[in-house]
Parts: structure tokens; sequence; C-alpha cells
């Protein structure tokens, strides 16, 4: 039987897992099983773990030992190896507040326009989906979620902005994300969120989880500065 993985260095101190290269639940619901596995290890030779769309990277303490690669590459195929019962991992549901009142989403009515919908339909739309977090890049606690309604999939923009506030929501393609901190972009933004996905200071910085299971639930503009104001 063909393997559906395979294994590869990266580098001098690091493997990579790589999967079926689609965005897929069932595909990332592997990483995540291999990803929590590993991690509740806590194996002195591995150092982090990195999940991605279709691809776990392991990064490891090559200087522990000369046989360390071998030792890691053992434990990561014993753990592709188990069954999915003996990893399986439930995941959070995770309810987000979000404004999409234009003045917070300033591409929302371009976006409206260009797909001959109103705005309520565009706010009906991204909110009945529940979405998976594939993966948190680009910026710390920056979680990529898929997938948006076919309708609402937008290519991003030609010209990214210089800067976009913290909470603000965006669809890139088929994702959609929230911006943890302010930062040049490209996503296209239909409103905001007055939580805040990253924080240094907490034990968990990253407010979303890889595996989170996330709906966003739409508040007034008047419930979102009142949220806002709470959480200083």
């Amino acid at each position: 039987m063909k393997k559906k993985y395979i294994i590869a260095p990266l580098g001098d101190s690091a493997i990579i897992i790589e999967w079926e290269q689609e965005i897929s639940p069932v595909i990332h619901q592997r990483v995540l099983n291999t990803y929590h596995y590993l991690r509740s290890l806590q194996h002195i030779y591995i150092l982090d773990l990195i999940p991605a769309y279709a691809s776990l990277t392991v990064i490891y303490n090559a200087r522990a030992a000369r046989y360390a690669y071998d030792e890691v590459i053992r434990i990561v195929t014993d753990a592709l190896n188990m069954s999915a019962a003996e990893v399986a991992v439930v995941s959070r549901q995770i309810e987000i507040p979000v404004c999409y009142d234009p003045s917070l989403g300033p591409d929302l009515l371009a976006m409206a326009e260009q797909k001959s919908l109103s705005v309520d339909k565009i706010v009906e739309l991204h909110t009945q989906t529940t979405y998976t977090v594939y993966m948190l890049g680009f910026l710390p606690g920056f979680p990529y979620m898929g997938t948006v309604d076919d309708i609402l999939a937008t290519p991003r923009l030609k010209k990214p902005r210089v800067k976009i506030p913290a909470g603000s929501v965006g669809i890139a393609g088929a994702q959609t994300g929230i911006y943890p901190l302010d930062s040049p972009g490209g996503w296209n933004l239909i409103g905001k969120t007055p939580v805040r996905m990253f924080d240094a200071e907490k034990e968990i910085p990253c407010y979303c989880q890889p595996g989170d299971q996330v709906r966003f639930v739409p508040v007034s503009l008047e419930e979102f500065h009142e949220l806002n104001h709470n959480r200083q």
C-alpha cells in the first residue's frame, strides 16, 4: 500500500512530514493528530512542532546525540503508523464577535458590488460557516481559516495596504483570517473583531490554535466599541 505521506530532512536540525498538498479537513486532521501526539511525548530531542495545512515540521536538537536524527525519525514513524483512534484530538469550538460595519471593513461595499450581493448577504455567508484554523503564520497568532463560501472567495488586493489595524477580518482566495497586529497586508477587509488575537504576556499568547473550529458572530458597531472598551 502506497504511503500517503513523505518524511524528508529540512536543514540540519528539522524534518518535515508532508501529506497530499491540498486544503482538506481530512488531511489536516492527520496533521493535527500527529502534532498533538508528538507534543504529548515531551521528548527531549524534539524542540518544536509547526503544523500547517498539509505538513508538520519537527525541529529537533541535533546536538543532543549523534543519533538524534535517527531517533526522531523512529518516533515520527511510530506516530504515523498509529491508528487514528489512538491519536485523535477533540477540537475547541470558538465564537468570535465581528462587526461588519463598512467603517471597520473598508472592502465590504466593493465586495458586495463586485458580487452583486447586499452587505447583509455577505455577512450572512461569512457567518454561516464553521471554519477550521489550519495554521498560524505570517504574523504571531494570525489564523489561516477555511474555507469560505465559494461566492465569497476573492483574490488578494493587487496593491497591499501599508497598515491594517489589529483585529481586522479579511478574505484572501478561499481563506479567511484575522490580523493580530497592525501590519501591512493584502487581504480584503470586511470587518473587525474586538478580540485580541495575540498577547505576548499570556501563557498561551495566540488566541486561536491549529484545529480550532471558529464561528463568527456579528455584532453592531455600538457593541463592538463596548467590547473593545471592556478589553482595555
